[in-house]
């Protein structure tokens, strides 16, 4: 058939969510190459002689290149084909993940001069490669948003966003199983899981190039619907409203304000979680890696359960914004429940508010990235790619004093405290500054 025909071939309804599974895959992939470290690093510290303080050093190392990563990836992906960029960042987060396996060799190649030991071979070489996974790992996000933002519409992107965010939870629960099977007491065994999730991601690119034609992804000017009384018609949110400048900036600053406090919690659990269990309430390397696993779970169910409620919601009449707020501030109440298991002793509570935990922190990312495609239908990896900056510059700092903190006092527990009341922080910044319709009533 020819090519000019296959590309101008209608697609089914239902292609949009074939493409949405690609992005669970890839936040997947993602999330297995970033999660591998956290879940294996005490036996790569018992191996390459390292501490939290490394450890912490290395996740801020991470962070920094991530928001880096993330701004210069967003500008592009305002000018090229994300069918061509996704696969590219893709690709270059999978080699930065295989390389991880050979830090030790990587970090005798690229030693400082004079070198003290506090900079052990190991250490050096994982810096190295955890700086350029961030790197190339940030630009999933520009990547999937714009993608997301240019196939669904305004209803249904909570759900695509659920969809392709519950990938990070996919992925951090195959993880620990992964290393579960992989890794023994047997000295280098952690570094398996390393090469074979790198070689995974390779396999991705395939497919998605065969999903998505060239011209599937062009950017489309925003149109405004018009609502209809009918059962499930498509209602007016806020970005077919005009927009001022100053109501822009207020709007930036709102999700300025989210984006750090919804992903300082998030990942604060996600980097310690396993250290925490480990080596502070004692639970051996089986145990943390199958609760690893049960967490992620929890959380990949919350994410799909806030996407499906928002949208249930819309379609019982429900604003837009009314539906997505009310389900924000649900999980946001949940994550606050990290006062309560800061204090807690090991056993089956703990175990089970830290599941609870899990559900409203991945759950509250569908919506705040709905938020987030209402800004500029030109400029979505712009926008991405400046509050990933942002919020990576102050995760990254998070992870170093978090790391330090640890070695110093031998406790997570204010840590743990803290992170999960971030997210009300957030609730604020969207009742009292979020502009919504004048009138909240079911049409």
């Amino acid at each position: 058939m020819p090519e000019s025909l296959v590309n101008t071939a209608p697609r089914s309804g239902a292609w949009k969510w074939y493409v949405c599974g690609m992005m669970l895959l890839a936040t997947m992939l993602n999330y297995m190459d970033r999660q591998t470290l956290a879940v294996t690093i005490s036996d790569i510290n018992r191996e390459l002689h390292l501490n939290k303080t490394h450890y912490g050093n290395i996740e801020f190392a991470f962070g920094m290149a991530f928001a880096i990563g993330g701004l210069l990836t967003g500008l592009v992906a305002d000018v090229i084909s994300v069918r061509w960029l996704y696969p590219a960042v893709l690709a270059g987060w999978s080699i930065a993940g295989f390389a991880t396996a050979y830090a030790e060799q990587i970090g005798q190649l690229f030693m400082p001069t004079g070198a003290s030991e506090s900079w052990p071979p190991g250490y050096v070489g994982l810096l190295i490669c955890r700086t350029a996974l961030g790197f190339f790992e940030a630009g999933q996000w520009p990547c999937a948003l714009v993608t997301s933002q240019r196939l669904l519409a305004a209803s249904d992107r909570p759900l695509g966003n659920g969809v392709l965010q519950s990938g990070a939870a996919t992925g951090a629960i195959l993880t620990p199983l992964i290393v579960e099977a992989m890794v023994s007491d047997v000295p280098g065994t952690w570094r398996g899981p390393f090469q074979a999730i790198g070689v995974l991601g390779m396999l991705w690119i395939v497919p998605w190039l065969v999903i998505v034609r060239p011209n599937d992804l062009r950017r489309q000017e925003p149109t405004v619907p018009v609502p209809s009384a009918g059962h499930g018609a498509e209602q007016a949110s806020s970005e077919s409203r005009p927009r001022d400048g100053l109501t822009f900036w207020r709007r930036f600053a709102v999700l300025l304000i989210t984006v750090i406090t919804i992903n300082a919690c998030f990942h604060f659990f996600r980097a310690w979680l396993p250290t925490f269990l480990r080596e502070f309430h004692d639970y051996n390397r089986d145990e943390v890696n199958y609760f690893t696993s049960a967490y992620f779970a929890a959380a990949g169910i919350g994410c799909l359960c806030v996407g499906m409620l928002t949208k249930y919601l819309i379609r019982c009449g429900w604003s837009v914004e009314r539906a997505r707020l009310a389900t924000f501030i649900a999980c946001a109440c949940l994550t606050a429940l990290s006062t309560v298991a800061a204090e807690l002793p090991r056993g089956p509570l703990l175990l089970a508010l830290l599941l609870v935990i899990g559900f409203g922190a991945l759950g509250l990312f569908p919506n705040y990235y709905s938020l987030t495609q209402e800004l500029s239908a030109r400029r979505q990896g712009l926008v991405t790619g400046v509050l990933g900056f942002s919020t990576w510059v102050c995760t990254g700092v998070m992870q170093k004093y978090v790391g330090h903190q640890v070695d110093q006092t031998h406790s997570y527990a204010q840590g743990i405290f803290f992170a999960g009341l971030l997210p009300l922080i957030a609730c604020a910044a969207l009742v009292l500054f979020w502009d919504r319709p004048a009138a909240e009533s079911p049409r």
